[in-house]
């Protein structure tokens, strides 16, 4: 039974993303469709690979970072060192958007507080 594969157009579809976006996923050799003519059929692995990249991105990974990530994988060796290097990157990824969240939460109080402090004041000036 032959491989199932996949042409642009389906991965595109699948993952909600443009075919120029997969086209860039290939001119980096991040994967490697089959050619048959003008035609790229991509093999389960390379849908994976498309999956797993784009998911990293949604949680705010670089591409090169998805990259090294997918390429530690080795389930020989229980993938351990892939999860602790994923783990340490989720977890730095984490403390930097709750400092941000923080910094934006201490914002947004400045900006309350010199709102009110100006309604005050307008209110003051037409008493």
């Amino acid at each position: 039974m032959a491989e199932r594969t996949y042409n642009i157009s389906e991965l595109a579809r699948e993952f909600g993303v443009t075919t120029r976006t997969i086209r860039f996923y290939e001119e980096k050799g991040l994967v490697s469709p089959r050619r048959e003519g003008r035609k790229r059929l991509f093999s389960p692995a390379d849908r994976v690979r498309i999956k797993l990249i784009l998911r990293g991105k949604r949680i705010g990974m670089s591409l090169d970072e998805c990259v090294e990530v997918i390429d530690m994988y080795d389930p020989r060796n229980n993938n351990a060192e892939q999860l602790q290097a994923l783990l340490q990157r989720l977890r730095a990824r984490r403390a930097k958007l709750l400092q941000q969240k923080q910094d934006i939460d201490d914002m947004l109080a400045g900006l309350a507080d010199v709102q009110q402090l100006c309604e005050k004041a307008l209110a003051d000036a037409t008493t």
